[in-house]
């Protein structure tokens, strides 16, 4: 969408507590917003309070969107607005774009045609504005290719060159990292970013020992085959799975490659063409699932087999 900008240093790294747990879930949204990843201290040093608090509210138009996509695209374009560069606070660059997402115009408009921007920015919109412009980025992101779980085609849309992508991805990753750590692999001491990942967990949990059966659904069953186990334990969360593991993948959010894994994640296996298994990611590298004939729902490594990718079903609600 524009070109890149020079971006200033980093500040002091200030550490926060991880919230977990259930208990957790209302404060850690009241302080960040939506969005599924948890800030890095990368992330606390470096994006100015009201810009991430912009980032992680503006992700939960998206489903499927993490507050960090838009946030690496904020530092990427115009270190959160901190660029003196021409086009970000007035006038417009070289390429013709402008404000803290540097949108051009038609793009800007583009989106105001699509859709309603929550209030809170400029009447009437501007691109200038840090609220407007980071809910428009949200936005077109979702149009040209999140909504359908391609992350790097969204961020090829914004702008057209591969080098970006990787660098978007990479910037992202950096404001993620917390995240990699949280989640304990422990039936005993679950730890999960939301209440409805966590309700997932929890029920998945209590199955443990339950035969594998082709095509079950539960105790009713005599037991669950992998996608029927997923199934089951996300409708305790509130959340309707389709009923197989190819269905399950394609219903999506993808979790883009590249981003960790979170506590409540799916995790799939075999090929786009074959997606033969299923898991529910618990952390520590571990997934309950349930395995194959003759075993029972377990605990075991999610990287011992044929791993194709992620799912985040309770990022799709917004919890």
């Amino acid at each position: 969408m524009t070109g890149k900008v020079a971006v200033a240093g980093l500040g002091v790294i200030i550490l926060i507590p991880v919230l977990i747990a259930a208990g957790m879930t209302s404060v850690f949204s009241a302080v960040f917003g939506g969005g599924s990843s948890q800030p890095s201290a990368t992330a606390l040093a470096d994006i100015p309070a009201d810009y991430l608090a912009l980032y992680r509210a503006a992700a939960g138009v998206c489903p499927g969107l993490d507050w960090t996509i838009l946030a690496a695209i904020g530092k990427i374009e115009t270190d959160h607005g901190r660029s003196t560069l021409p086009g970000v606070s007035s006038g417009e660059n070289a390429a013709h774009a402008a404000g803290p997402m540097q949108f051009l115009q038609a793009s800007f408009d583009g989106v105001l045609a699509r859709h309603q921007l929550p209030p809170g920015g400029a009447s009437p919109p501007s691109r200038y504005n840090p609220h407007d412009a980071v809910y428009a980025a949200a936005f077109y992101l979702c149009d040209n290719g999140v909504s359908r779980g391609d992350v790097r085609a969204a961020i090829f849309s914004y702008n057209h060159a591969d080098w970006y992508v990787q660098e978007v991805l990479d910037q992202a990753k950096k404001y993620a990292a917390a995240a990699a750590v949280v989640g304990t692999g422990d039936c005993n001491a679950i730890q999960a970013l939301n209440a409805r990942a966590l309700a997932a967990i929890n029920y998945a949990c209590g199955q443990r020992g339950l035969p594998y059966v082709w095509g079950g659904n539960g105790v009713q069953d005599g037991g669950f085959d992998c996608s029927g186990l997923t199934k089951a334990a996300y409708a305790a969360a509130g959340i309707t799975l389709p009923r197989t593991a190819d269905t399950q993948y394609r219903a999506g959010p993808l979790v883009a490659s590249g981003q960790p894994l979170l506590p409540g994640d799916l995790v799939f296996f075999g090929t786009l063409a074959n997606i033969h298994h299923v898991g529910l990611y618990i952390g520590g590298g571990l997934m309950i699932d349930a395995p194959d004939f003759g075993q029972v729902v377990t605990i075991e490594s999610y990287a011992e087999r044929d791993y194709l990718g992620a799912t985040r079903p309770a990022g799709s609600v917004g919890a």
